[in-house]
């Protein structure tokens, strides 16, 4: 990567603002907890969080004293088999749900897999399932998959029209899979609105955490929501690949069948018994062995969150994206973008996006000045921002520097 050149001149408004509001952050040290390179605006950490300092050290130990001499003890002498429920309750703590309601592990494709198949399964006597049209792709390749399975339809329904068509069809509904920001947009929705909904449909709301988790206080339990899943690895930076994990609300436990028994998840596992028993709660949905090293550096990396209030996570946040949509109007709408997250903070996750034709184009610019941003087809630009280490003043160099690319692509402006 270049080397990034000193930031290009600021209005003197910008400036000044960019100044004052990270002089007065109360989370501005929480920046020493990750290992951020020089002379790197990075502003993807919603596609991948950056490493955390604790990590290294962690990651070390279990290679060199954990697995290295203790070798096979560790399962138990050092709390490898324990680490899916810990780790679980601690993720568990930044949504929240109380312990016992959250396991760690596989990916977010299999965790998805079983939180829609089990949710069917709890609603046996309902054959819709709706999704967002709009849902990441594997959201949506995997719910017509558990549909083909449990013999069920797909509607694939706005959140914004949802109510509308619960009035009409909620009586069919086993469940409705969203999530809280549009990972294209940043646009954020009404949790609480939305669950309520699809209970007085008599159906459960299943939610995909991956683009809120760690960036906004998420109350899954006093919300109601009945299953929830996410990655690890984009707010909550616990490595590329992280484990993901499966919330699934304490009433729900009793009932709880997953698709994939695994003998981890065996209420018995070293019987080794010839039918499947499950554990209980939710220790029923661990599948197989768990990958010990991600686990542990996931684990490692969930330290950056000690002590920190989320809802000081969220009204930073905030500031950071209220800022830089300030930023695109001053300095980038002449040059031809055009917000497209809602102007509105109660409408908006963690991320910026914009919209501009040579994206792509621009976003490989930006990586050349030392501004990492990332693109979605066909046309936005996302920037998105974590308060426990982004300053305003990189976004402000971030606009800057998107700013004086586009000039010398030929963009309109001034």
């Amino acid at each position: 990567m270049t080397t990034a050149p000193t930031a290009p001149a600021a209005p003197a408004a910008l400036r000044e603002r960019a100044a004052r509001l990270d002089a007065d952050d109360p989370l501005a040290a929480l920046r020493d907890r990750f290992l951020l390179p020089p002379d790197t605006v990075y502003l993807d950490g919603n596609s991948l969080g950056p490493l955390p300092a604790a990590v290294p050290p962690v990651v070390r130990d279990v290679l060199t004293r954990q697995w290295g001499t203790d070798l096979i003890a560790s399962w138990h002498t050092n709390g490898w088999w324990e680490a899916p429920l810990r780790v679980g309750d601690a993720i568990g703590a930044l949504i929240g749900a109380a312990p016992g309601q959250t396991v760690a592990g596989d990916s977010t494709s299999v965790q998805l897999f079983t939180a829609l198949d089990a949710a069917a399964a709890l609603r046996p006597d309902r054959t819709l399932l709706v999704t967002d049209p709009e849902h990441f792709p594997t959201d949506r390749y995997l719910a017509e998959a558990v549909a083909r399975r449990r013999g069920l339809d797909v509607r694939r329904v706005p959140p914004a029209a949802l109510p509308e068509f619960l009035r009409a069809e909620g009586h069919r509904v086993a469940v409705v899979s969203y999530s809280p920001v549009d990972f294209r947009t940043g646009e954020l929705y009404d949790m609480r609105a939305l669950t309520r909904a699809a209970h007085q449909a008599g159906a459960l709301a299943l939610w995909d955490l991956c683009h809120a988790a760690g960036a906004l206080p998420l109350d899954v339990d006093s919300l109601g929501v009945d299953l929830a899943v996410g990655c690890g690895y984009k707010f909550l930076s616990g490595g590329p690949g992280a484990p993901a994990y499966l919330y699934v609300a304490r009433r729900h436990h009793a009932g709880l069948q997953t698709p994939l028994p695994g003998w981890t998840g065996h209420a018995d596992p070293f019987a080794m018994a010839p039918q499947y028993t499950p554990a209980p709660g939710v220790a029923r949905a661990r599948v197989g062995t768990p990958a010990i090293l991600s686990l542990l550096a996931l684990e490692a990396a969930l330290t950056a969150f000690d002590g920190v209030d989320l809802t000081e996570v969220r009204a930073k946040s905030l500031s950071l994206t209220g800022f830089f949509l300030r930023c695109a109007e001053e300095l980038l709408a002449p040059f031809g973008f055009t917000a497209v997250t809602p102007a509105d903070p109660g409408r908006r996750g963690s991320q910026v996006s914009l919209r501009h034709p040579g994206a792509r184009a621009l976003t490989a610019a930006l990586a050349e000045h030392g501004v990492i941003a990332d693109m979605r087809v066909p046309d936005l630009l996302r920037f998105g921002v974590n308060a426990l280490y982004t300053t305003h003043q990189e976004l402000l160099t971030a606009a800057l520097r998107l700013r004086d690319v586009a000039r010398a692509r030929g963009a309109d402006g001034p």
